[in-house]
């Protein structure tokens, strides 16, 4: 019998009984509460933040595996910066983000990003910021890459 794979999108740490995972696990005869557990103890880090989760179920030994992906940038930017939302308009400015705050979330995301280095890794993390109107160290992010690319900014 093939594996099951049940995926949900939950807040960090929050998982419940309820949907997406009691109700698509109940039904294969595994310990959800114990699957429930393991879900909130690997994803407590992501406190407020929603993240991927994928629960892969072995329906004849009933063993299972929980596997955690990595919560949106934009999502631990917000977390960083402790905001709800990026600027709804092109001239509003939802938050500014410092260099250390953006190498925390360049980390946090670190085997999602495409660069091979911190620094490139930080940029891309600012195109993100570019794209919700969040500045960086008072400047607008794209400035604050060009600083960066050029070696102003030492990151």
């Amino acid at each position: 019998m093939a594996d099951v794979i049940v995926n949900g999108l939950i807040e960090g740490g929050k998982a419940t009984n309820g949907a997406p995972f009691g109700p698509a696990l109940g039904p294969l005869g595994v310990n959800v509460a114990s699957i429930i557990d393991e879900i909130n103890s690997k994803t407590k880090a992501y406190e407020g933040i929603k993240v991927p989760v994928k629960v892969i179920v072995n329906p004849g030994t009933k063993k299972y595996t929980v596997e955690v992906g990595s919560p949106p940038t934009s999502a631990l930017i917000l977390k960083e910066l402790g905001i709800q939302k990026g600027a709804k308009t092109k001239d509003e400015v939802a938050g500014n983000i410092t260099i250390e705050q953006a190498k925390n979330v360049a980390q946090a995301k670190d085997s999602k990003l495409y660069g091979q280095s911190l620094k490139e890794k930080v940029t891309q993390g600012l195109g993100t910021c570019k794209s919700m109107n969040i500045t960086c160290e008072g400047i607008s992010a794209r400035e604050m890459i060009a600083k960066i690319k050029k070696g102003e900014v030492k990151v």
